[in-house]
């Protein structure tokens, strides 16, 4: 099987494009799904201090065996954390490492200027090798653009089939920002999955229709960070890299948008989570 695929962010730091995401994992699911997927070849993980399982993560980076410098870590702050000034030593500390690879702004609610330039000022004392932003619209972008001294280098946001997001990606590309797909599947509905151009592809080239999906994203430019705890998905959605899509067959899955998402973000929802404070103290 070729290698991993990487894509090197705006400030010279090279990401893995394919890892595992942790969101609705128990510290016990974390720990092992993170394990179980840096023994297939993993490198990518991504976390958050909202997901409550960040001390997890963290001891399955230890029990892989593996040199810190050959995994890249990627977790996001919690809009209640954004005004806490050792905001970012916390998450280091819960996390058992001294830098993260990339760290993000989870929502934009709340004081989120405050919480980049947390990050900011952990990206100059190299706590941090990247920094960027996850649920934001290209107008909330703009504004972390025109004050920011250190440049967003990712947005994280849902991406899939349905959801292909072109316009907002030229803009990422115009400002030099790549994009990371959450929902890669879209949240698994099988209506998407099924869609018989995948099932196609799929006899086609012997892969799951997941895999197809996956490989469409991988070759749009999109990092992607499925979740899972099961070990034979975790394996799968890792099996990427011996085949690749046709330009034709890329165009047809381009088809397939319908600007539908899975997640729609609300003034109401943003108020919410800036008072919401994840019982980060509390996980195992």
């Amino acid at each position: 099987m070729s290698e991993q695929m990487y894509v090197i962010l705006n400030n010279g730091v090279s990401m893995p494009m394919a890892g595992i995401g942790t969101f609705l994992l128990s510290p016990d699911e974390a720990e092992a799904s993170v394990l179980s997927a840096l023994k297939g070849g993993y490198r990518l993980i991504d976390t958050a201090n909202a997901y409550v399982n960040e001390k997890a993560v963290g001891r399955a980076m230890k029990q892989s065996g593996l040199d810190r410098k050959e995994i890249f870590l990627e977790t996001k702050l919690w809009p209640s954390f954004y005004e806490q000034e050792d905001a970012v030593e916390k998450t280091l500390e819960r996390l058992g490492t001294d830098y993260i690879d990339l760290l993000l702004i989870h929502q934009p609610a709340g004081n989120y200027v405050a919480g980049y330039r947390l990050m900011e000022k952990a990206y100059k004392e190299g706590k941090v090798r990247a920094i960027g932003l996850s649920n934001f619209t290209e107008a909330q972008i703009r504004e972390i653009l025109k004050i920011c001294e250190v440049k967003p280098a990712v947005l994280q946001t849902e991406v899939h089939p349905y959801s292909q997001e072109k316009e907002l990606k030229e803009f990422l590309t115009s400002e030099g920002m790549v994009i990371q797909a959450w929902y890669p599947l879209g949240h698994g509905d099988r209506n998407l999955i099924e869609e018989p151009l995948f099932t196609r592809l799929a006899g086609r080239y012997h892969k799951s229709n997941a895999q197809i999906i996956l490989r469409w994203h991988l070759q749009s430019g999109n990092i992607v960070i499925p979740g899972s705890k099961n070990p034979d998905h975790i394996r799968d959605n890792f099996d990427l890299f011996d085949f690749e899509l046709t330009g034709e067959e890329m165009e047809e899955i381009g088809g397939l948008n319908r600007n539908k998402r899975y997640y729609t973000s609300s003034p109401e929802l943003l108020k919410k989570y800036a008072s919401m404070v994840p019982p980060v103290d509390e996980q195992k």
